[in-house]
């Protein structure tokens, strides 16, 4: 069961770490990454073909992912795999998908009247 917190006003240094968060979630490559590992942990060499990254560069996005403890990682014989390590992410990504789609359907509403 979610903890509930109490409302607050962040701290400067509070709202520094929370920005860092958003700011590893605000690329595109970043997300494809995060998208496909919620299916199930993945090897680097698989998250590049689902995505299209190079290898340097999901490898680099997944090492910034792993610096904000959203990713976790564990050596396979010569492989890399990852899996995601905040539960919270699915939800939040859904979050932010349904508003977006509030959002354009309102929008769809008002230019069809």
């Amino acid at each position: 069961m979610a903890r509930k917190r109490a409302k607050s006003t962040l701290s400067p240094e509070a709202l520094e770490v929370v920005a860092r968060r958003f700011r590893a979630l605000g690329d595109a490559t970043r997300l494809a990454l995060l998208q496909a590992l919620f299916v199930q942990e993945r090897a680097v060499q698989e998250l590049c073909v689902l995505t299209g990254a190079s290898q340097a560069n999901a490898s680099k996005h997944l090492a910034l992912l792993f610096e904000q403890g959203l990713v976790a990682r564990r050596r396979d014989g010569l492989f890399t795999r990852y899996r995601i390590n905040d539960t919270t992410l699915q939800g939040l990504c859904q979050l932010v998908c349904d508003s977006l789609a509030d959002r354009h359907e309102a929008v769809r509403a008002n230019l069809a009247s």
